[in-house]
């Protein structure tokens, strides 16, 4: 493509986008700035979520901590307990850990270039592009996965992903040169790509009929549209098995406890369980991780409690035990009052399973 077609093509999807941009709590409406602090929570937020969860979330964010250096006063269970449900919680904490880091090294003012973006906490390469061009209006093409299957279509990248993501980097890169020399709304168009890949350039069924470039897309003239991007065959995901134990104290309170900082969940509440390990569960080995109560104590709950991470399917088994509180280190919290506290997803699997097989007997 020529120069001249890119910018064809940048000003035929800008058309497209002051008609048809979608609405979004975070977005700054048509000729308003951005708020940077908006736009970071959301990029945040929205790595490996849908717009559609992530909106109440955002929503509260900025009602409970309006500005960034609110955020980073807050304490970090309140924020780890307000992301409850979104998962990967490393984002939680490194969300806190770079509204410190904007707060005390940039005086509240989130940097306005993509290399100064990308040495805070938490904010990598797509990232750092995101915040520059949309909040900064910075000549880069953030490349996320609708950009990716609008990039693959256009331009008929056959190659699957991830072995294309280089061809398709070096696609948007044309367009953010064209950026630079054509001068304005960089921070438009890389919104524009996302919504096209969204709402247009979907992965099934993609409507090319309403598209404004599909004159010039190669996937639609060859008639392939619908099977870019290509990708490579998906390795099974493995399972690992655990036992969570369910503690319940003198007076019915059950025991959490704090997992490392590091790792999976790192820093949340959790019910207290054994090593998380492949293949068939070892229940004797899982007891050793009991606490001091002693093994025949434990009783098995009826069931199994299953949930899915990125790269792993996850079976807990849970077993339940009456103990007495100095027996265990942790927190005692009351059945009424497990909601107070930041429990990723799986655990509050585990408390219903567990108050559905124990019942109040067990609580």
């Amino acid at each position: 493509m020529s120069e001249q077609d890119i910018q064809s093509l940048k000003s035929s999807l800008l058309e497209w986008y002051d008609r048809h941009r979608r609405v979004m709590p975070w977005r700054a409406e048509a000729g308003m700035r951005p708020d940077p602090y908006a736009v970071w929570l959301s990029e945040i937020m929205l790595q490996q979520t849908t717009v559609v969860t992530v909106g109440p979330y955002f929503r509260d964010f900025i009602a409970r901590w309006p500005t960034v250096s609110d955020l980073a006063a807050a304490d970090l269970d309140a924020v780890l307990h307000a992301w409850a449900g979104l998962g990967y919680y490393a984002r939680a904490r490194n969300l806190h850990k770079c509204a410190q880091a904007v707060a005390a090294e940039h005086d509240g003012v989130f940097p306005d270039t993509k290399e100064a973006l990308a040495k805070l906490p938490g904010i990598g390469a797509y990232t750092s592009s995101a915040i520059a061009s949309i909040a900064f209006d910075r000549a880069v093409v953030p490349v996320d996965g609708n950009v990716e299957r609008v990039l693959s279509r256009l331009r008929r990248i056959e190659t699957p992903l991830p072995l294309s993501k280089d061809l398709i980097k070096a696609e948007a890169d044309r367009f953010a040169a064209c950026n630079r020399s054509g001068g304005h709304r960089s921070g438009d168009f890389a919104q524009a790509l996302m919504d096209l890949g969204a709402t247009v350039c979907t992965p099934k069924k993609p409507k090319c009929l309403t598209c404004p470039w599909r004159a010039s897309c190669s996937a639609r003239i060859a008639g392939i549209a619908e099977t870019l991007p290509a990708k490579m065959p998906k390795k099974e995901k493995p399972t690992r098995r655990a036992v969570a134990f369910w503690a319940v104290g003198p007076n019915g309170e059950v025991l959490l406890r704090r997992r490392p900082e590091k790792g999976l969940l790192g820093g949340m509440m959790e019910i207290p369980s054994s090593d998380w390990m492949e293949g068939p569960l070892d229940r004797e080995a899982a007891l050793a991780k009991a606490p001091v109560t002693p093994k025949s104590d434990w009783e098995e709950l009826p069931g199994i409690v299953r949930h899915t991470f990125t790269h792993f399917h996850f079976e807990i088994t849970v077993m339940a035990a009456r103990t007495p509180r100095a027996s265990w280190a942790g927190v005692w919290v009351p059945v009424d009052r497990l909601d107070e506290h930041a429990l990723p997803t799986v655990m509050k699997k585990i408390v219903r399973h567990a108050l559905s097989r124990a019942g109040r007997k067990a609580a």
